[in-house]
């Protein structure tokens, strides 16, 4: 197993639909498996293929509930339902993200309070899993990533304009920057 670089916002491979996973081999296994590592030397609770380069429709994730549950697995291939969205006034602490290809910042962003994720495991395998609160939160930020969208391109304003700013002060928006577990360090 390996930590692969992460790639950060303005690379191409994160601003483009995934395609689907067709090859159900070791080749696969071996990427899940260093995705896994990657996330967790991160550490995050979640990461899409095209985070690493690679243009799959696949995510990782790994959380632990407030009662000690611990939701950990892969998704290849998914589809995801959500519920809509609330019109409450956006609440800063408890909506807030992040997002290791946005490493360091964190923005408030409304999300969907249930989900249904269906997809497919290492084995072809369907499943699907009923989430709610931050674990839909979580499916939902990593699909937005298969289909080329960053959390932050979600953001209304202010926020919108602040992750701009921080963009524009990182010099991220370019193709090719990526920062890798364990060797940089990045605050939170």
């Amino acid at each position: 197993m390996a930590v692969l670089p992460i790639r950060i916002s303005g690379d191409p491979v994160l601003h483009s639909p995934a395609a689907p996973v067709t090859d159900f081999d070791d080749g696969l296994r071996t990427l899940v498996a260093d995705m896994f590592e990657t996330m967790d030397a991160a550490p995050g609770v979640g990461l899409a293929g095209p985070q690493v380069g690679v243009p799959l429709r696949l995510f990782v994730y790994g959380w632990t509930d407030d009662d000690d549950v611990s939701h950990r697995g892969v998704a290849i291939n998914p589809v995801l339902w959500i519920t809509p969205t609330s019109t409450d006034e956006l609440d800063e602490d408890e909506e807030s993200e992040g997002c290791l290809s946005f490493p360091g910042e964190r923005f408030p962003l409304r999300r969907s309070a249930n989900a249904i994720l269906q997809a497919v495991d290492l084995d072809g395998e369907p499943f699907e899993v009923h989430a709610d609160g931050w674990l839909a939160r979580i499916f939902q930020h990593e699909y937005d990533h298969l289909d080329g969208t960053l959390y932050v391109d979600r953001l209304t304003h202010p926020y919108g304009k602040a992750a701009a700013k921080a963009s524009r002060k990182n010099s991220w928006g370019v193709p090719g920057l990526s920062w890798l577990p364990g060797r940089d360090h990045l605050e939170d």
